[in-house]
């Protein structure tokens, strides 16, 4: 007969690999990842990317879901007030950095979400109508230091808007920024002639760039992108260091269990890095996969909100 102290040590042994198993698997319920922005762009091309992935790794179902309005910030909302439990996830991209500046009275504190993941980076490209005299760079700095200066086509309140605007401000010449509240009436114009210049990220305009329909003029990576190598970087056209890359990233609410965190940037960069999705998005959005964990991604946008803050500030800038 097996003694009480036997017994009780017996049991502990069994019960191990339900416990550790237990320890491994994901928190039951639903997993939302929330896009702060209508379907169609690119931060609704990223995650339903990772969906399925994510979903099979993880065990549990994971949707996506559209909260967009105000400049991401309703989605950002969301997120950060909701349970610290691995359940809601935000992904967004330039206007996380800029916020915060752009906006002083949020609805909620830019710290009440944590970066977590870095996914990649793609740089801006000024781009011109073909049938504008502008083909370099030097060509549209003698007409934006003319008095009148030269219009550019921009989405509001994203990393190439305050570029552009810093860009001018070193150069000595005068950038004339006509906003729009996304992407496509944006394109749509500079394919129309409406506005000579265009001013987005490379994923945005690249479908344009490579039929033609574009011209771009410069980049603003320090180095040039693989697929744009004959077009010149900002930092090789006279202004050394020169750079301002759009950015994607995934943010969890602040307080979030550390291993819950590394459990979904784990299998969210394994989902990311399945063959077919990256090559979509290096083909379609032309991101430069660049993943990370808190302890890269932190830095990184840290140091965004405080560079891309000084230009706000400096150019006396407000959120649209």
């Amino acid at each position: 007969m097996i003694d009480t102290k036997r017994r009780t040590i017996l049991t502990a042994m069994l019960a191990l690999p339900a416990f550790a198993h237990s320890q491994s698997s994901w928190p039951s319920g639903t997993v939302t990842m929330v896009v702060p922005a209508p379907p169609g762009g690119s931060l609704d091309v990223i995650a339903r990317l990772m969906q399925t992935g994510l979903q099979q790794r993880l065990g549990v179902t994971v949707i996506v879901e559209n909260r967009g309005g105000a400049a991401t910030l309703m989605g950002g909302a969301f997120v950060a007030k909701a349970p610290r439990d691995g359940s809601k996830w935000l992904i967004n991209a330039d206007p996380q950095a800029l916020n915060p500046s752009l906006r002083p009275n949020m609805q909620f504190d830019s710290k009440e979400l944590e970066p977590v993941m870095k996914i990649g980076t793609t740089p801006n490209v000024l781009a011109a109508h073909p049938g504008s005299p502008y083909h370099t760079l030097a060509d549209v700095l003698a007409a934006a230091r003319k008095p009148e200066g030269v219009n550019f086509a921009v989405i509001a309140d994203t990393i190439a808007y305050v570029a552009m605007l810093q860009l001018g401000k070193t150069a000595g010449a005068r950038f004339v920024p006509v906003p729009y509240p996304g992407g496509a009436p944006a394109v749509n114009d500079a394919l129309g002639g409406h506005v000579p210049l265009i001013a987005g990220s490379a994923g945005l305009l690249a479908n344009h760039l490579t039929s033609g329909k574009l011209r771009p003029v410069v980049q603003t990576g320090l180095k040039r992108h693989p697929a744009l190598p004959d077009v010149p970087t900002i930092a090789e056209s006279g202004f050394p260091g020169f750079s301002g890359v759009a950015f994607w990233g995934i943010y969890a609410p602040s307080g979030t269990p550390i291993p819950i965190v590394n459990r979904f940037v784990a299998d969210a960069t394994a989902a990311l890095q399945e063959d077919a999705v990256r090559r979509r998005l290096e083909q379609s959005l032309m991101l430069e996969l660049d993943i990370g964990g808190p302890a890269v991604f932190r830095p990184f946008y840290e140091e965004q909100v405080r560079m891309w803050g000084q230009v706000i500030r400096e150019n006396g800038l407000k959120g649209s």
